[in-house]
């Protein structure tokens, strides 16, 4: 993962952007500090869809009132991708 100043990425977004389509992922900072990244396509949906996932079992849970721990929704999450 490469971290490039915003001004500095400007110049090479072109150059940025290829890597990124070959699965690189690129953080650009402003004074040193990390304020955006820049992802393949899929993974910003990829991401979406596991947020609203999320949302929805913690809604489901809340509902239910179940006491789930965080590791037992990761077990079951990993048995489902099994």
């Amino acid at each position: 993962m490469e971290r490039i100043g915003i001004y500095d990425a400007r110049s090479r977004l072109s150059e940025l952007v290829g890597r990124v389509e070959s699965g690189e992922e690129v953080v650009l900072t402003r004074r040193g500090r990390a304020v955006a990244r820049l992802v393949r396509a899929e993974e910003g949906t990829r991401n979406k869809a596991r947020a609203e996932a999320v949302r929805r079992i913690r809604a489901l849970r809340k509902r239910m009132n179940l006491r789930i721990s965080r590791a037992e929704v990761r077990r079951a999450m990993a048995k489902g991708r099994a």
